[in-house]
């Protein structure tokens, strides 16, 4: 069915969606992975100094994964108030969040400076970030899915997907230059900080794009139609979650299994990375941290592409093109790192990157697909970050913890290929979606008839279609 609200947006209008969602993402996810990164390299030594020096980076992974922990809550927050107020106002929040919490810990006592409250404090501010992140996905793509042109929607909503890259390589970037620039010595003391307070500067211009956006005219078409029926019948919206539940658990379900490869192997692959190249292949942070940042430029390519193919051949086909890749270069990947020469360790870690993306790109309108209008931003937040706990949040821990107990990479691989085979089977048992209408407001979850959708519940549940 057509619709203004589905007529192509003019291309200037669209490109600004698209630069103001990128921009914003990429902001909030070099605030996240320079977490991650500085988790490796040094958090060990500041916050945890009293521990081996393994025991000691497995507890700054575990400040880590707090992070995780905190993004189902955001997505449940940021997902009802952006179902019921829109995405814009949410977005901008949440940029204001993750930088606010990333600046904090720029300015951070150690523990040689205040004890034990310093990992404590540093615990209390990355649950900050993870919160304001789990709000942060849904919106973005949202914005962008639902302003853009159905026909090329994979294309157009794999840009904000880009920003995870784009953050790791940002994020990536300004560590190795501070690591050549400077001495240990001075890194450790000072020059850690830096890019922690550079957040501040990136949020100011995350701001000025994002508030010069519109808000999504699916979105605002779908509230319209929901108040006129609620003046007309009286009958009250279901809370999001509820309908979400209700309507769509089997998509949530679809959505939480297809990410546990994805994000699985994406901290294994940019995270772990550091601890195993620089403890049992004996490379320097420098190698490590160079290979990253040049896969991560590549990571960021080919997104756009592999967004792209979902528009021509469907979001599944290239979703187990990466899932199964992914598992199938586990075991090249630690035998290329192995082989301690920084050539074999790009290959290894640009190679995983780009499989990687094909789950990632087509992520991003595959969700948004799934769900309807004044559900879809919980749809897609909470089964994109509840998986987030099970799977990127402990990855890096689970792997150093493998490392430390077995000495081998192996089984390493093996519990990467076992995320790979759960996400084959979440896929297996998924709709294509790359046909659905966005605002189509007659069609209900799986695309069947709404009006008994519509009987059943109240206005919320079939406002529109994924």
């Amino acid at each position: 069915m057509s619709s203004p609200a589905t007529a192509p947006p003019a291309p200037s209008n669209l490109k600004r969606i698209v630069a103001a969602s990128l921009i914003g993402t990429t902001i909030e996810w070099y605030d996240f992975f320079l977490y991650g990164s500085a988790a490796a390299l040094v958090f060990n030594k500041l916050f945890f100094p009293e521990s081996d020096p393994l025991v000691g980076t497995l507890l700054s992974f575990l400040t880590y994964a707090v992070g995780f922990a905190a993004r189902p809550l955001g997505a449940l927050v940021f997902g009802h108030y952006g179902d019921r107020l829109g995405r814009k106002k949410l977005l901008v929040l949440s940029l204001l969040l993750m930088g606010g919490a990333t600046f904090a810990i720029g300015l951070l006592p150690t523990h040689a400076t205040i004890g034990s409250a310093a990992p404590v404090l540093l615990t209390v501010l990355r649950l900050v970030q993870g919160f304001a992140l789990g709000g942060e996905w849904g919106g973005a793509v949202l914005l962008v899915s639902e302003h853009g042109d159905a026909r090329r929607r994979g294309f157009w909503a794999s840009w904000p997907q880009t920003g995870a890259p784009a953050g790791q390589l940002l994020a990536t970037g300004v560590l190795s230059a501070l690591t050549a620039l400077l001495s240990d010595a001075a890194f450790t003391s000072w020059g850690w900080r830096i890019p922690f307070l550079l957040s501040g500067v990136l949020v100011i211009v995350g701001l000025w794009i994002r508030l010069s956006v519109d808000e999504s005219p699916v979105f605002k078409a779908a509230l319209a139609q929901a108040e006129q029926r609620k003046a007309t019948t009286d009958q009250v919206e279901r809370m999001p979650l509820v309908a979400v539940l209700r309507h769509h658990w089997r998509d949530v379900l679809i959505a939480m299994g297809a990410r546990m490869a994805e994000n699985i192997s994406y901290y294994v692959i940019t995270a772990f990375i550091l601890v195993y190249a620089t403890t049992s292949a004996g490379l320097s942070k420098q190698t490590a941290l160079n290979a990253v940042l040049i896969a991560s430029a590549v990571h960021f390519a080919v997104i756009p592409f592999w967004g792209a193919l979902s528009d021509r051949i469907g979001r599944r086909p290239v979703y187990l093109i990466g899932a199964v890749g992914v598992g199938a270069w586990m075991f090249p990947f630690f035998a290329l790192i192995d082989a301690k020469s920084f050539g074999s360790l790009l290959l290894a870690v640009t190679v995983g990157l780009v499989l990687h993306g094909a789950m990632y790109a087509p992520q991003a309108a595959f969700f948004s697909e799934m769900f309807a209008t004044r559900m879809r931003y919980s749809g897609a937040s909470i089964g994109a970050q509840f998986s987030s706990v099970a799977a990127g949040a402990p990855a890096p821990l689970i792997a150093t913890a493998l490392l430390a107990d077995y000495g081998s990479s192996t089984p390493i691989a093996l519990y990467v290929i076992a995320a790979a085979l759960l996400t084959v089977v979440a896929i297996a048992c998924a709709r294509e979606t790359r046909d659905r209408d966005l605002a189509s407001v007659e069609a209900g979850p799986q695309g069947e008839d709404s009006n008994r959708d519509t009987r059943e519940s109240s206005a919320a549940d079939a406002p529109a279609s994924a």
